[in-house]
């Protein structure tokens, strides 16, 4: 890894473009490649292979795993958690021989997500705060805070804690015991 002036790691093998903002504290993994103008935060950890583009921010302590490509349009909030080979999309109808730059979706993953390998964002959606993604899945709108979704498309199969585990009928935290709260709308709360 070489160190930089500005308290953040690459390895030697890793191209940071000249432009880009990176956080100190943040390690940056063999054949990644970070654009000029991707903004990317503190004591973050990019896998090998990861591909971050020009138009994308990335929180405080992200985790992304080998081999992701974190393309244009692309916010991911503090804390997330990107499992290898998670797939983010930024076109809807992408066609090689038209060109959709004007024609990007914006996609946001709220404050500390989970993304399972090779899950596919399809863009456009908003991921909600501590929603767990299943491995495999194909998230094609918005997923609510706390959700655990799976399958293709994915669909909720049940709630997630802060702790990353899911809760039991009471919607209670089996690990924490912290207790959730689902309002009149369904959407849940972390209770105080």
């Amino acid at each position: 890894m070489i160190a930089n002036d500005a308290g953040w790691h690459a390895h030697e093998s890793a191209i940071v473009d000249d432009g880009a903002t990176i956080g100190a504290g943040t390690r940056i993994w063999h054949w990644t490649h970070v654009s000029a103008r991707a903004r990317i935060g503190r004591d973050c950890s990019l896998g090998q292979g990861v591909y971050v583009g020009n138009e994308t921010v990335i929180g405080d302590k992200v985790k992304i795993q080998n081999n992701v490509s974190v393309y244009d349009g692309v916010t991911l909030e503090d804390g997330v958690f990107c499992g290898p080979s998670c797939v983010f999309t930024n076109v809807f109808n992408p066609r090689a021989e038209i060109e959709r730059k004007a024609e990007y979706r914006p996609t946001l993953v709220r404050r500390g997500a989970t993304i399972g390998a090779n899950a596919t964002i399809v863009c456009g959606a908003t991921l909600g705060e501590y929603c767990f993604i299943g491995a495999g899945a194909v998230v094609t709108s918005d997923v609510p805070a706390y959700a655990l979704m799976a399958g293709v498309p994915a669909r909720r199969i049940g709630w997630m804690g802060k702790a990353g585990v899911k809760l039991d009928r009471d919607l209670k935290c089996p690990l924490t015991g912290a207790q959730y709260l689902l309002d009149s709308s369904g959407r849940l709360t972390a209770g105080e």
